[in-house]
């Protein structure tokens, strides 16, 4: 299993939110100003990224960055955040980190799953 997973669920439609380009970014500074990309991905049917990155990570902040304004063009919904980011530290190496990201065109939440 990936060290790292995620789903994004449509709270307008009430679904999945199938097709979302993910990436996952890794932290090159402390200060957190420049990022390289360590893998990237789409939701599946059940708007999940059940295989997003390696098995391990070295602690460090991260990043898992939503294109939702693709999703929104492709769901014919005109949204107000066309990227959503969520930065996190992955400060226990041993642990699984779930970020899932509820999506509405004009808001969106989150928190880290299990």
């Amino acid at each position: 299993m990936s060290h790292v997973t995620t789903h994004v669920l449509d709270a307008a439609l009430g679904s999945p939110a199938r097709n979302v380009p993910v990436r996952l970014e890794a932290a090159v500074d402390a200060a957190r100003t420049s990022w390289k990309p360590v893998t990237e991905a789409r939701t599946n049917d059940d708007g999940r990224v059940p295989d997003f990155g390696p098995e391990r990570l070295p602690a460090g902040y991260y990043r898992v960055v939503f294109d939702t304004e693709a999703y929104f063009a492709a769901t014919a919904q005109k949204g107000f955040y066309p990227e959503v980011a969520i930065v996190f530290d992955l400060a226990d190496e041993d642990a699984h980190y779930h970020v899932p990201l509820l999506l509405s065109p004009f808001s969106y939440s989150t928190y880290r799953g299990s």
